[in-house]
């Protein structure tokens, strides 16, 4: 009997350190007979995550946090280990966030291009200096969140309060004087608007008429546009482009000739020069009474001379007609 009740005492012990373990276990979440892989992740600050935290992929919970270390220069080590069948994403970075309002936090592994906070970036970028450690940031908590809401919630009221210092009685007045001007203003832009209202009719019709001529004046420039387009296409343009091509080879020729004609002028009154220049020389000399011709054009003794000579060649003349036999005389043999 004593045996009995030994056995199963002994039994109810056993049971109790199953049960005892078996608690222990879904308590930190064990994972028992399944084979894990630990990710470990850098952070500059892990907030008030502990371990045995979910880790969530894709919205999936895939594992826990199995410790939190410090690291040198001033990093903190977060050691997870989740289900091998797990796909991360090509560039997993890590962010630690509350899960519910009852300071449950999590690890959520996310793509780095999904990340759009600025702050958040910078944090992910500086801990990403470590090959085969994810790099990792810490969102603020509710607490934190809460905090910010109230230091707002105060500035907010201080700023109430200050708006109420300032909006006085009299302040009151000059907003209502302010309301009142504005009225007069929309009524005097009204009247102003009526009193003109035909000379804006007339303006805007003159403005269509303006824009009805540019209307036509686009027109004509476009069927001229497309005249002259249709002109360069035919083959009356083309034989007038050869006509000018001809005529631009003939006036190329001319003007060869031309420029020759020039080069033998230019020598010819070259020559014409020096004539004249010998010339000029020559008739100085004549005026000069150098040489024989110029004393015959100079010396006026020898012009009566010469005269005197005449006649007396004419008086000889004279004689050998009326006497001809005193200067010829004819012997027959």
């Amino acid at each position: 009997m004593k045996r009995r009740y030994d056995a199963l005492v002994g039994l109810v012990v056993v049971v109790v350190v199953i049960a005892t373990i078996a608690g222990v276990a879904w308590a930190r979440q064990t994972d028992v007979g399944r084979r894990q892989r630990d990710v470990v992740a850098l952070f500059r600050d892990v907030g008030n995550a502990r371990v045995g935290n979910d880790v969530v992929v894709r919205g999936v919970v895939g594992g826990r946090i199995q410790a939190i270390e410090l690291a040198p220069r001033g990093w903190v080590e977060v050691r997870m280990r989740i289900d091998p069948s797990t796909v991360l994403p090509a560039e997993p970075a890590v962010l630690l966030n509350e899960s519910s309002l009852f300071g449950d936090w999590q690890a959520t592994i996310v793509e780095r291009a999904a990340l759009r906070d600025a702050d958040v970036q910078r944090e992910i970028d500086a801990a990403s200096h470590e090959a085969g450690k994810l790099p990792g940031a810490s969102l603020p908590g509710i607490g934190k969140l809460t905090a910010v809401a109230g230091q707002i919630a105060g500035d907010v009221a201080t700023v109430a309060d200050r708006v109420q210092v300032a909006f006085d009685d009299s302040a009151a007045r000059e907003l209502r004087a302010s309301i009142r001007n504005v009225a007069d203003l929309s009524t005097t832009l009204r009247s102003v608007a009526t009193t003109h209202a035909s000379d804006i009719d007339s303006l805007s019709a003159q403005l269509r008429a303006a824009v009805a001529s540019l209307n036509r004046t686009a027109a004509g420039v476009e069927v001229t546009s497309r005249r002259i387009d249709s002109a360069v296409t035919s083959d009356d343009a083309r034989r007038l482009v050869a006509n000018f091509s001809i005529a631009s080879v003939e006036l190329r020729h001319a003007a060869t000739e031309v420029r020759d004609l020039t080069a033998r002028v230019s020598t010819t009154q070259a020559r014409l020069d020096a004539l004249l220049a010998v010339s000029d020389s020559v008739a100085r000399k004549l005026n000069r009474g150098d040489g024989t011709l110029g004393l015959l054009l100079n010396d006026p003794s020898l012009y009566r001379r010469t005269d005197s000579l005449l006649a007396e060649l004419r008086m000889l003349a004279a004689d050998v007609r009326a006497n001809p036999k005193r200067y010829v005389s004819v012997k027959l043999f």
